[in-house]
């Protein structure tokens, strides 16, 4: 097994973990101000995770260029921007729609890989995309009133432009990320990806700050406040990171997207054995084809 697949294992675990820490946070948070903690936090906890490779493990420090910049700033910008158009979909009556085009992600880092890395996507890998894709629409609409009919004739309407919308950012992100990265040069990719990470957490710390300050005042003293638990996000959300931006030096973008949908695994497994909730047909043939399309890209 090449190295990226358990890197990203470990990622989608963590990333599931963040996500329920940051549930607990949203009874005394605003959104915004939840989603701050995941990197304000992190922040130390990068430096020094860069500093014992440098210091301790004797990993050569990257010299950051022009187009590091260009990529980690494109990828911070276009992970927020992308966040927060999943969050607004909430807002709409039929956001069930948005979400589900939004899952759309995996299938567009694949293409801007081809643009922007001139990487290429094999059939075979691409016919996993795809039912790993049809898995995730699955799981999307088995506990809503949302049909595959009226998903088909929604994808015009505003949510399924803010979907997609919101799938091209977090696609363009990754794929940032990866360039971002590789464009650090050198053989180290532990120091690579780490390097990338702790730059573009101190970034999106600083845009997130300033817009809040500006949109929220008050939100920044609640996160201050509520360091134990937001603690906790930024520990899992940075182990989490760091697994990602491993995974994604390592491998195409859009591989690392598609192994990390079992995330969804991770979340019917836990509802299933410790909430006893019980699950639909369509979310367990939802998961058997994430499951198989999984298989399907590792094996060929």
């Amino acid at each position: 097994m090449e190295l990226w697949v358990p890197v990203t294992l470990a990622a989608a675990f963590m990333q599931n973990l963040r996500s329920a820490l940051q549930k607990h946070l949203k009874g005394s948070l605003s959104t915004a101000g939840a989603t701050f903690c995941r990197f304000v936090y992190a922040v130390p906890l990068a430096l020094a995770y860069v500093a014992l490779l440098g210091e301790g493990f004797g990993f050569e420090w990257p010299a950051p260029n022009p187009r590091f910049a260009l990529f980690a700033m494109l990828g911070g910008i276009t992970q927020i921007t992308a966040t927060a158009l999943l969050v607004h979909l909430f807002s709409l009556r039929n956001f069930a729609v948005g979400t589900t085009y939004s899952k759309t992600e995996t299938v567009q880092a694949a293409v801007f890989g081809v643009v922007i890395l001139g990487e290429s996507v094999s059939l075979a890998a691409a016919f996993a995309i795809g039912i790993s894709l049809a898995g995730v629409m699955f799981i999307s609409v088995a506990k809503t009133r949302l049909t595959f009919a009226n998903l088909l004739l929604g994808w015009t309407g505003r949510a399924a432009f803010i979907g997609v919308l919101s799938g091209t950012f977090f696609g363009l992100s990754a794929v940032a990320y990866r360039a971002a990265s590789l464009s650090l040069g050198g053989e180290g990719f532990l120091m690579q990806a780490a390097f990338t990470l702790a730059c573009v957490l101190m970034f999106q710390t600083a845009v997130m700050a300033v817009w809040i300050r500006l949109r929220e005042p008050g939100e920044l003293t609640r996160v201050i406040r509520g360091w134990r638990i937001a603690s906790l996000v930024g520990i899992s959300g940075m182990l989490g990171s760091a697994a990602w931006f491993t995974a994604m030096t390592l491998e195409n973008a859009a591989y690392v997207r598609a192994v990390g949908q079992v995330e969804l695994v991770f979340t019917f497994i836990a509802s299933y054995f410790f909430f006893q909730e019980r699950s639909t047909a369509l979310e367990i043939a939802g998961i058997a084809l994430v499951v198989a399309g999984i298989v399907i890209l590792l094996l060929g």
